[in-house]
């Protein structure tokens, strides 16, 4: 087989051809890569050596009104891996575990870090001991891409005293992480959990720093990066309205055997000055992961002592509800504090089939809406929730806040619970068209019944006694007062209900809590426990120095039998705040 010259040579000029074409390309592609591009791959190889190593930031002091600390910084330490995959953070862990206890459940967080954010170092433990540090340190050879450096470390110290109001701090979730409110944050870094320290995160959240290290191929530590770090940022401190010494001596009254709560509020501007929840926990035992049989005893305790009864829990206020009672009543102008009811109390008062009694058996006698007040006579607010009607009283709660938050400035705050209007509507529903009767009107006149109140609401409301009708939002933090008006009271009618309260403390219920120096009103309530009907709860909410009020106090104590144990509490505490006030007023001259 033969071929002409003419086609050899065709074919020869086009694999030359070819051959330049593919030259070229190449050469093309070596002067994009070489020269075009050479800054961006100059870049990413950058990015390859250098890792940004996060300096955790520190959290906001918390000062009482006095500027003394409730939540602080102290030194800590923080352990971290540059890790290349899950089995390395997993290989890592392991052989720490030859050091020190790691358990399960330490393991599997660290690798839900990694997964949250491979590229960010994967915090191992975020609160570690010094004797793990140090252990370490030692063996840095047999650890590569370990990053041990010091991170503040959240300190309370009151701890139990406090924990109520301001909470403690915890690791970001990953339920929170998949949220909007937290997707700025990152795997590993610390939030507030609860109380003050959850609802101002914004405020007491510091600025995450950085340092900038060169790593080999194997993620390996090789040098510090000379450029310069970019510090943490703390925030400015949070100042509350919190009085420490009455927040102390307040925990100090429930120490670890009483069940219930206490709130103390300024009442014209609503500061609160102590907050406490017995029994308590102590939150300094939270930061770095609560240890497993510390947070099993606290979910087992039947007195909830994770639970916060100032805000959180309801309960039936009993007689202390009977101001709203009275003030209904005078408002719509069926009594006036110097009037009779029909039937004077003999220890009980018939209604229809039922025979309700009074707390006393052998019974009060012909009082006036004064004494009944002064003697928390349930006989005569029997008489006086009917003339409201059932649906007024209903309508007169629901405006003087009994479904009502405060407002308080803490998180998960719970609404009191009380019937809706129309009461029909309600009762039908709750009970049935037939399961209920109009005498469902003789049980919330005195503050029993669907009616089941917070504490700090009741504070709330007696802020509005010891005023001018109008009610402070509680406050925690500093901010501009905010007052509602409740009620509408001529002055002679308000000066009546306030001397009736001062009657209680005087001569009525609360006697045996009267104060030397100091006149207290306030009003004692017992109320039925529907978990153990021989053990009632216990109240009292009042305010002194009667004549210029500087302070309300509710007490709440589950299953404190009488109220007069409470107002026994109560005035403790205001006898504590006033003497302590005027102690500390400086001397004037002249």
């Amino acid at each position: 087989m033969s071929f002409h010259p003419n086609a050899v040579q065709q074919r020869a000029r086009v694999a030359s051809a070819l051959v330049f074409a593919t030259i070229l390309v190449l050469l093309g592609a070596f002067f994009r890569a070489q020269v075009l591009r050479n800054a961006e791959y100059t870049l990413a190889s950058e990015e390859n050596r250098l890792r940004e190593i996060p300096l955790p930031a520190p959290r906001g002091i918390i000062y009482d009104r006095t500027g003394r600390i409730i939540a602080e910084n102290l030194p800590g330490y923080s352990i971290s891996l540059l890790a290349r995959n899950e089995d390395s953070v997993r290989a890592t862990m392991a052989r720490i575990g030859g050091l020190a206890q790691v358990t399960p459940g330490q393991v599997g967080a660290a690798v839900r870090r990694f997964r949250r954010d491979p590229t960010r170092p994967t915090v191992l433990f975020g609160d570690a001991p010094f004797e793990l540090v140090s252990s370490l340190e030692e063996r840095r050879v047999d650890f590569p891409g370990l990053i041990i450096q010091s991170s503040p470390k959240r300190h309370y110290p009151d701890g139990p005293a406090v924990s109520a109001l301001v909470g403690y701090t915890g690791e970001v979730s990953d339920q929170e992480l998949a949220s909007d409110a937290f997707a700025d944050y990152k795997p590993g870094q610390q939030v507030g959990k609860d109380g003050i320290e959850r609802q101002y995160e914004g405020r007491l959240r510091g600025r995450e720093g950085l340092r900038f290290v060169e790593v080999d191929a194997r993620g390996r530590v090789v040098r510090e990066d000379p450029r310069e770090d970019v510090p943490a940022d703390a925030p400015a401190p949070l100042y509350t309205n919190i009085d420490l010494d009455l927040q102390r001596f307040a925990a100090g009254i429930f120490g670890d055997s009483l069940i219930g709560a206490v709130v103390a509020i300024e009442p014209r501007s609503g500061e609160v000055l102590a907050l406490h929840s017995a029994p308590t926990f102590d939150p300094n035992r939270f930061i770095g992961g609560i240890p497993f049989d510390y947070w099993t005893a606290l979910q087992a305790d039947p007195r909830r002592p994770l639970y916060n009864k100032a805000i959180k829990g309801t309960y039936p206020p009993g007689s202390v509800w009977k101001l709203q009672t009275a003030i209904i009543a005078m408002e719509a102008g069926l009594v006036d504090i110097d009037d009779h009811m029909a039937t004077p109390c003999a220890g009980g008062y018939q209604y229809g089939n039922r025979y309700f009694r009074c707390w006393d058996k052998k019974g009060h006698g012909d009082v006036t809406l004064a004494g009944a007040i002064e003697h928390s006579c349930d006989v005569y607010f029997y008489q006086l929730g009917l003339k409201i009607g059932l649906s007024r009283l209903i309508a007169g709660g629901i405006r003087l806040g009994s479904r009502d938050r405060t407002g308080i400035d803490l998180p998960a705050e719970n609404r009191p619970l009380f019937p809706t209007d129309p009461p029909k509507a309600y009762y039908d529903k709750l009970f049935g068209p037939r399961g209920w009767s109009n005498a469902v009107t003789l049980n919330l006149s005195i503050g029993q019944g669907e009616n089941s109140q917070t504490v700090v609401n009741m504070a709330r409301f007696y802020t509005a006694l010891a005023t001018d009708g109008s009610a402070a939002r509680p406050e925690i933090v500093r901010g501009e007062s905010q007052r509602t008006p409740l009620f509408r009271l001529t002055d002679a009618q308000l000066r009546g209900i306030q001397g009736a309260l001062e009657g209680v403390v005087g001569r009525g219920t609360a006697a045996g809590s009267r104060l030397q120096g100091i006149t207290v009103a306030g009003k004692t309530g017992t109320a039925q426990n529907a978990q153990d009907r021989s053990a009632d709860h216990a109240w009292f909410v009042g305010y002194a120095p009667a004549e210029d009020p500087k302070i309300v106090v509710a007490v709440m104590l589950e299953f404190g039998l009488h109220g007069s144990r409470a107002a026994r509490i109560a005035t403790r505490i205001m006898e504590h705040h006033l003497k302590a006030k005027v102690t500390s007023m400086p001397e004037v001259d002249g």
